[in-house]
C-alpha cells in the first residue's frame, strides 16, 4: 500500500522546493530531518549559512495562506528542531543560521521567503 494522497502531495512540494533552491545555488544537507522536538523539511547550505526551510502547501479551499500557516507554535517547533540539528549534526554554532519558508499555493505558484522569521531566543 502506498502513501496517502496528502503525503504524496507534500513530498512532491518538498521535492519541487528543493530543486528550486538548488537551482538558486543552495546545497541540500538534509531532507525530512526528524528529532523528538519536530521535523525540518529541508536543511540547506547557502554559502556559509545553514538554512532551515519549511515547505508549506495549500489547497484551493485553505482558510489560511501557506505563509501565514507558519504561526508562533510552528516557529517554536522549527527552532527546537533546528537547535537539535545544530547540536547533533554541526556541533558548532559558528555558522550563520536562517529560517526560510517556501510556499506552494493552490495555483501552483512557488514563493521563497528568505529569512522568513527570526527566533525570539536562540
Amino acid at each position: 500500500m502506498g502513501l496517502p494522497w496528502r503525503m504524496r502531495r507534500g513530498q512532491a512540494a518538498e521535492a519541487r522546493a528543493r530543486r528550486h533552491l538548488e537551482r538558486a545555488g543552495l546545497r541540500t544537507l538534509a531532507c525530512n530531518w526528524r528529532c523528538r522536538g519536530g521535523e525540518l523539511d529541508l536543511v540547506m547550505a547557502d554559502g556559509p549559512a545553514v538554512v532551515f526551510v519549511e515547505v508549506r502547501l495549500r489547497g484551493a479551499g485553505a482558510q489560511v495562506a501557506a505563509a501565514e500557516s507558519v504561526d508562533r507554535r510552528k516557529r517554536a517547533r522549527l527552532v527546537r528542531a533546528a537547535r537539535a540539528y545544530v547540536a547533533r549534526e554541526l556541533r558548532s554554532w559558528s555558522r550563520p543560521l536562517r529560517f526560510d519558508v517556501v510556499t506552494v499555493e493552490a495555483d501552483g505558484r512557488l514563493r521563497w521567503l528568505r529569512d522568513a522569521f527570526r527566533p525570539d531566543a536562540w
